[in-house]
């Protein structure tokens, strides 16, 4: 499969500063920015941004972010699935994972998140893609917002809804762990039945065999 990457952006106004959004960014560029200190959700910051450097390498790679001038504040990555997970069992070229979305915390509650994810969608190719994303609570911050876990998961899920990324059921063992994580899935308007049948075989792995 041929993974085209189109830039697209959008300026954003928050209680912060304007931020530009955009992506998908090269590694180049990335290199050259500055990464927020704030940014610590899955790692230490100089180690995110290297991954987010890494990931922006690979064919199929998409990294969104938000800046305020050459600052980094936000980012989303894709990336087809870790191959220990389920999701890339049926080695689908066109299925990628929304990875990590993070926002540091002097600009939350500004809708950077959704307008990342608005940005990621204005890519044509998106339509040849069934992007999925897996919610797991316990990579929320609960601590840092006061949010309970069904108030996080709302809001989540109102910003993956802004990319366009719906609830679906799975019986994955991760997720079927605990109510409030889920999984959440954007079939592109091109991606073909054979594909969709497919995903619903990983979705639903451990039906009893008749």
């Amino acid at each position: 499969m041929e993974h085209s990457k189109t830039y697209h952006s959008k300026e954003v106004k928050t209680p912060s500063g304007t931020l530009l959004i955009e992506g998908p960014v090269t590694a180049e560029a990335l290199a050259e920015y500055e990464f927020h200190e704030g940014l610590t959700a899955f790692r230490q910051p100089e180690l995110q941004h290297k991954a987010l450097i890494e990931i922006a390498e690979l064919p199929e790679g998409r990294i969104i972010i938000s800046r305020r001038e050459n600052t980094i504040v936000g980012y989303v990555t894709f990336l087809y699935p870790d191959p220990l997970e389920r999701w890339s069992e049926a080695k689908m070229e066109n299925l990628i994972e929304l990875g990590a979305i993070e926002v540091a915390p002097e600009f939350r509650g500004a809708r950077v998140g959704q307008n990342m994810l608005i940005v990621a969608m204005m890519d044509d190719q998106m339509e040849d893609y069934i992007t999925i994303t897996t919610e797991y609570y316990w990579h929320w911050d609960l601590k840092g917002t006061g949010l309970n876990v069904w108030e996080y998961r709302k809001i989540m899920e109102k910003m993956m809804n802004a990319g366009g990324l719906v609830w679906y059921a799975t019986d994955d063992p991760e997720i079927s762990s605990h109510p409030a994580n889920c999984l959440m899935v954007r079939i592109g308007s091109r991606v073909d039945q054979d594909s969709i049948q497919k995903f619903d075989q990983i979705r639903f792995m451990n039906r009893f065999m008749y």
